[in-house]
């Protein structure tokens, strides 16, 4: 494997799917890496674009078969990974792979591809406002929103692990700031 990565990571509600959609926009040659997991579609996302989807056995049988770069059980049964396959297209194609993981995922990849990568934390303005967003969102029940919350109280106690942190208390600068850093870094 080679090639460069960029790892953007934050709390659920935290910004970084909007922030990766404005970085895939940018004209960086950068490629999303799918990540797979075994939690239940929202809304109108779909298969092969937003994640893969897959059982708990589908998802058990590839960790065996080590077709994971690095793989966590985030909530109970909700398994997220990054399979192998999908760094190797997305270089094969001559492109940087980026990530939107969550604070471990991208600490582990992090850690397993140093240099050749940047970990970036978006950090919400407050757990106040995450939890605003979260209920704003409408994608979760209460309780499903009170689990998120307390996931992201220990996510927030990882930034210092992350190459950088941005301060997402207003959108369009939190964007240009993660453009900056990620079009220095990939002209390194």
């Amino acid at each position: 494997m080679n090639g460069k990565l960029v790892i953007i990571s934050a709390p659920s509600g935290g910004g970084k799917t909007t922030i990766v959609k404005y970085l895939l926009e940018s004209g960086l040659n950068l490629s999303f890496s799918v990540s797979a997991t075994t939690r239940p579609k929202r809304g109108n996302e779909e298969e092969g674009k937003d994640y893969f989807f897959l059982s708990v056995e589908e998802f058990k049988k590839k960790i065996d078969n080590n077709e994971f770069v690095e793989w966590e059980e985030v909530y109970k049964d909700h398994f997220y990974g990054t399979l192998k396959c999908e760094m190797e297209r997305i270089w094969a194609n001559g492109n940087y792979v980026l990530f939107d993981v969550d604070a471990k995922g991208g600490i582990n990849l992090k850690k397993k591809f140093g240099k050749d990568s940047i970990a970036i934390f978006i950090m919400p303005p407050s757990v106040v406002e995450l939890e605003n967003r979260l209920i704003k969102r409408a994608t979760d029940t209460k309780e499903k929103i009170k689990v998120r919350i307390e996931k992201a109280n220990e996510e927030l106690k990882l930034a210092n692990q992350f190459d950088m942190i941005i301060l997402n208390h207003q959108l369009d600068k939190a964007k240009e700031e993660t453009l900056k850093i990620v079009s220095s870094f990939l002209k390194s």
